[in-house]
């Protein structure tokens, strides 16, 4: 299985939107039209990149937003000219627990270095232990947890920031 990064065409975008709609959605993650949108015109205007595992077709994906483009939140933890954001990071079920996810957050830590980001920061919801396990094992760190009724609406309703530093 090959994890890179190569330029997008329409049916790249058409696929990573049904591997999120079909693979991303579940009680853990926010996913919405408009947060797919947003990053597919991120990485179309060259601010953000998607990281892909393919093998014969995409089986998995993350989303890497760099400096200024990453959420105006962020710059409570850091200044934003510093940093990178990975917004998401879907597998395709046939392909969960083979490590990919892991994978993907590790190569884009590296693009984000190659980007001279200090920090890399990712969200989760508090309670999901699969994408815990996945953040832990690329070794990020928690930095905060916070309620975010907006975002979350089941369990604690609390969403856990992590980071990843060179």
């Amino acid at each position: 299985m090959k994890v890179h990064s190569r330029p997008l065409n329409v049916a790249d975008f058409e696929e990573m939107r049904k591997i999120l709609l079909q693979d991303g959605l579940n009680e853990w993650n926010y996913i919405t039209d408009e947060s797919i949108d947003l990053q597919f015109q991120l990485i179309r205007d060259g601010k953000a990149c998607a990281i892909l595992a393919e093998e014969t077709e995409i089986t998995g994906f993350a989303i890497l937003i760099f400096k200024e483009a990453c959420p105006a939140e962020l710059s409570q933890y850091a200044t934003l000219s510093t940093i990178a954001y990975i917004n998401d990071v879907v597998v395709n079920m046939n392909y969960s627990g083979k490590g990919i996810g892991s994978t993907l957050l590790k190569k884009a830590i590296e693009l984000a270095q190659k980007e001279q980001c200090e920090k890399v920061y990712i969200e989760r919801h508090e309670e999901n232990l699969a994408s815990a396990g996945m953040m832990r094992k690329a070794s990020f760190k928690i930095v905060d947890t916070f309620y975010d009724p907006n975002k979350r609406t089941t369990g604690s309703r609390n969403t856990s920031l992590l980071v990843h530093t060179k």
